[in-house]
Formats: C-alpha cells, sequence, structure tokens
C-alpha cells in the first residue's frame, strides 16, 4: 500500500513538473513572440499618401497619434511606407517591418486588435443653403432621385441600393494608390462644382475634406439607418497576431492618454461618438 502510494505521489510530481515546464514553455514563446517587437522604435506600418490619416510628412492624425504612443514610451517613431491597398498587411505588419498599424476597425481577424480609441460613423456631405438641409439619414425622401457619391464597396452603398438611390449615384474606386489619385477629394469638388448633390464618406475622411479647399459642406453623422450593414466602427491599434505583451502594453498606454488622442482627433473634425451614439464634443479625461 505504501509503495503504490508513493508510486501516485512520485506520478503526481512528475505530472506537476510536466505541467510546470509547460506553463515556463508558454511564457517563453509568449515571450519570444514578444521578442519580435523592436523595443528601441516605435515601428509604424503607415501609408505615405492617405490623409487625413497619415502622409510622409507626418501631417495625418495617426501620424500625431504615433507620436503619443511614442513620446509615452520614451522613444522615437519609425515608419514603414506602403500604400493601403492589396498587400498593405502582409508587406508590412506580417512581414515585421513594422509592429503597429495606428488605425484598424475592431474585429477583423487578420490582426490582433488593441482596445478601440475611437468610434466614429459614416456621414452625409451636402452643400450649406439648399434643397438637402436638415437630411440625415439615407431614408429622407428628398435624397429620391438625386446623385449622390458613394465609395465603391463601402457599407452604405448597400443600404442606397436597398433604398432604390442607386440609379443616379456615382462611384469613386475604393483601392487605390494615394500617391496618384484621391477619390475622396474628387467627390468632395464634385458637390462644391454641383456636379453631385450629396456624397457618402466615412466620418473621419468628411471631417477634415469638408472644410479645406474651397466652401464648407455640412457634415452628418448617419446615425439614423434602420436597414442594411451599420454605420458606426469601433477604431483600434493592430499588431500581429501572438504579441499579447505588446497589445496590452498599448492598451495601457490608449488608456492613460485618451484625452490627448481624443484632442487630436476633435482637431481635425473626426466626428467622435460614445457608445450610445452621442458625439464627443470634448476630450474625454
Amino acid at each position: 500500500m505504501v509503495k503504490l502510494s508513493l508510486t501516485r505521489l512520485t506520478s503526481a510530481f512528475a505530472a506537476l513538473i510536466a505541467v510546470l515546464g509547460g506553463l515556463h514553455t508558454a511564457e517563453a514563446a509568449e515571450g519570444q513572440r514578444a521578442d519580435l517587437v523592436n523595443r528601441r522604435v516605435l515601428r509604424v506600418c503607415a501609408d505615405p499618401a492617405n490623409l487625413p490619416f497619415s502622409n510622409q510628412k507626418g501631417e495625418g492624425f495617426e501620424n500625431k497619434i504615433a507620436d503619443i504612443v511614442g513620446e509615452a514610451l520614451g522613444i522615437p517613431v519609425e515608419y514603414t511606407w506602403f500604400p493601403q491597398a492589396t498587400g498593405f498587411i502582409r508587406r508590412t505588419l506580417f512581414a515585421k517591418a513594422c509592429d503597429v498599424v495606428i488605425g484598424y476597425a475592431q474585429g477583423d481577424e487578420l490582426v490582433l486588435n488593441t482596445n478601440h480609441y475611437y468610434r466614429s460613423t459614416y456621414a452625409i456631405l451636402y452643400r450649406k443653403g439648399g434643397a438637402l438641409d436638415g437630411v440625415e439619414s439615407l431614408a429622407d425622401e428628398r435624397l429620391k432621385g438625386k446623385h449622390i457619391g458613394i465609395v465603391a464597396g463601402t457599407p452604405p452603398g448597400d443600404i442606397m441600393a436597398r433604398l432604390g438611390l442607386m440609379a443616379f449615384a456615382k462611384p469613386y474606386p475604393l483601392m487605390v494608390d494615394r500617391r496618384y489619385e484621391s477619390p475622396t477629394e474628387r467627390m468632395i469638388e464634385d458637390i462644391r462644382k454641383g456636379e453631385i448633390e450629396a456624397g457618402i464618406l466615412w466620418g473621419p475622411i468628411a471631417g477634415y475634406f469638408a472644410g479645406r479647399g474651397g466652401e464648407q459642406l455640412v457634415v452628418k453623422p448617419l446615425l439614423k439607418e434602420s436597414i442594411g450593414p451599420r454605420m458606426t466602427y469601433r477604431i483600434t491599434m493592430g499588431v500581429r497576431q501572438g504579441d499579447d505583451l505588446w497589445k496590452r502594453q498599448l492598451n495601457q498606454i490608449i488608456a492613460q492618454n485618451q484625452g490627448k488622442i481624443d484632442k487630436v482627433l476633435l482637431d481635425f473634425g473626426v466626428p467622435l461618438l460614445d457608445e450610445d451614439n452621442k458625439q464627443i464634443t470634448a476630450p474625454r479625461k
């Protein structure tokens, strides 16, 4: 009986050693993954010509937010530039040429998302003082028969199709190299020239360009749509799958610097929303 108990005890002890060894291996593996992150500089994956988000001159709001993160870490910011089109993540983050994408939609499993640092929505733009004054939903009858600009392949296009608004719509391409073409700015120019009566854009883009380069346009967040895909999205920072320690560190930086981040976004005209879809008009504490 004693021998049997000793045998069981020995087996249990061996199992415990195996478990502890497994934990050590798991911790080491996580540490190895975290070591892929360069701790001497903040290596950011970014588009070289994609205002209001980023450009090589550091003029975008994602450039400013990267500076906030770099300051919090006490290290300089360096960039790996690649057009944000097909192959962007593969050629930058996955190639280990950089360690973070500053703006990435929450829920996309291609990357590991941090906590979101802002929430925004698609918006409709039009000229002041016209027949569309007060329109804030795609279901508004005043949009029937109107020429409306829409970026191909974006969620509002589905709603427009369901509402019968696509017959007169003017499509603009989604995936382009912004160094050579800017469909967004073309849409804004077309609204100002009267070639289209309204345009639908992602809120941060709408808010930025509505007041630049000419007549100030009205920007109305689309918060009242009752059909089709959602219009609001949480935006995070994206890191490689497995870089859990790095993700947690970024989450802490976001939480500690939310007010600074909000100020940058508001200065760029980004329509910020809280979880109740109310607009945020001042930096949060």
